[in-house]
C-alpha cells in the first residue's frame, strides 16, 4: 500500500508542477497560451496573483519541485511539513477564488487540488521512493504529458458558427452603463479603471496605440473603480472626475497615467489638474460631488461583475486583464464599428 501512496504523492506533485508551469507561461506571455477564459484572466490580474510582487505560479513551481525532490529523500518530517503547508495554502487560494475574486481559473483548479491530494497521500503514509534511473526518466515525459493535456483542456473550442457583427449581437447581457454609453457611428469603449493599478497602466498604453491606429471613430468612456489595495487610487479617481466636470477628462487621464504612482497624492493630483488647465478653485469645490460619482460608479461596476482590472467593454465584448496586444485591440475596435 505504501509504495502506491508514494507513487500517488509523486504523481500529484508532477501534475501540480505541470499546471504551475502552464500558469507561469500565461503570466509571462503577451497573450495567454493555455487559459484565455475570462475567469483565468480575472484571477491572473487580481492582487492575489502577485503576492509581494512574485507571480503565484513561481511559488507553485518551487513547492512542487521540492515535493518531487523529497519523494526521493529520506526526510519524512520535512515532507509532511511541506505537504501540510502546501495543502493549507491551496485551500486558502480556492476560498479566495470563490469568495474574494469571484472567478475560477482552470489551471488553478488543477494545481490547488493537486497540493491537497499530495498532502493526503503523504499523511496517509507515503514514504521515500528508491531513486532509480527509470523513475527519473519517467518524470520528464509525465510532466510533458501533463502540460499537453492541460493545453488541450484549457484551449477554447472553435466557434461552431461565424461570430455575429457587433451591431447584430444581443446587448441584453451587457451592463446598463455599457449599453447607455454606445454612440452610433463609432466604436464605443467603456474602460473600468484604477489609475494606480499597474495592469491598468499597461493596458492604457496599448489602448492608446490601438485608438490611434484604428480606422474608425472611437468613443471612450471611463468608469472609476479605485481598489482599496492602492492608496493613491482614490485621489486619482477624484481628480479625474473633477477634471472631467470641466471638460478636461482626457487631458487629466493622460496626466494621471503618465505620472508616477507616488505623485498621485491629493496635492499631486491638484498640481496635475492645474497643469492641464483646470480651474483649481472649482476643482476643490467639486471634490464632494466627485466622491459621490466614484462611489456610484464603483458600486455599479462591481454589481455588473467587474472584479478585476483592467476591464474594457469594446462594443459588446468584455476584455478582462492586460493580455491583449495593441494590434488585437485595434482589430476589436474596427469590428465594433462594423
Amino acid at each position: 500500500m505504501r509504495p502506491r501512496l508514494s507513487l500517488a504523492a509523486l504523481g500529484f506533485a508532477v501534475v501540480g508542477l505541470g499546471a504551475s508551469l502552464a500558469s507561469l507561461i500565461d503570466f509571462l506571455g503577451a497573450s495567454p497560451t493555455f487559459c484565455a477564459e475570462t475567469g483565468c484572466a480575472t484571477v491572473r490580474e487580481s492582487a492575489w496573483a502577485h503576492p509581494l510582487g512574485v507571480p503565484m505560479p513561481v511559488l507553485g513551481i518551487a513547492f512542487y519541485a521540492a515535493a518531487i525532490a523529497l519523494a526521493f529523500v529520506d526526510a519524512p518530517r520535512l515532507r509532511k511539513a511541506i505537504a501540510i503547508a502546501g495543502a493549507a495554502w491551496a485551500v486558502l487560494l480556492i476560498v479566495v477564488q470563490g469568495a474574494v475574486i469571484g472567478a475560477w481559473c482552470k489551471l488553478c483548479l488543477v494545481a490547488d487540488p493537486a497540493a491537497i491530494g499530495y498532502a493526503v497521500a503523504v499523511l496517509a503514509g507515503a514514504t521515500t521512493l528508491r531513486l532509480t534511473l527509470g523513475r527519473v526518466l519517467a518524470t520528464a515525459p509525465a510532466l510533458l504529458a501533463t502540460v499537453g493535456v492541460l493545453a488541450l483542456w484549457t484551449h477554447d473550442a472553435p466557434p461552431t458558427a461565424p461570430p455575429l457583427a457587433t451591431g447584430d449581437r444581443p446587448t441584453s447581457d451587457l451592463p446598463a452603463f455599457v449599453t447607455e454609453a454606445q454612440v452610433a457611428g463609432a466604436a464605443t469603449v467603456v474602460e473600468v479603471v484604477d489609475f494606480e493599478c499597474p495592469h491598468c497602466r499597461r493596458m492604457q498604453a496599448r489602448l492608446s496605440e490601438a485608438i490611434a491606429s484604428a480606422r474608425t471613430p472611437v468613443h471612450l468612456v471611463r468608469k472609476m473603480q479605485p481598489l482599496d489595495m492602492h492608496p493613491h487610487a482614490m485621489p486619482a479617481a477624484l481628480a479625474y472626475c473633477c477634471a472631467d466636470a470641466q471638460g478636461k477628462g482626457e487631458e487629466m487621464a493622460a496626466a494621471l497615467f503618465a505620472a508616477s504612482t507616488d505623485e498621485l497624492t491629493p496635492e499631486g493630483c491638484e498640481r496635475l489638474a492645474a497643469s492641464v488647465g483646470c480651474d483649481v478653485e472649482r476643482y476643490r469645490r467639486d471634490l464632494p460631488r466627485a466622491a459621490e460619482r466614484v462611489a456610484a460608479e464603483t458600486e455599479m461596476t462591481r454589481a455588473a461583475g467587474v472584479h478585476a482590472l483592467p476591464t474594457l467593454f469594446i462594443g459588446s465584448e468584455r476584455v478582462v486583464g492586460a493580455g491583449k496586444s495593441s494590434e488585437q485591440l485595434t482589430a476589436m475596435l474596427e469590428a465594433a464599428r462594423r
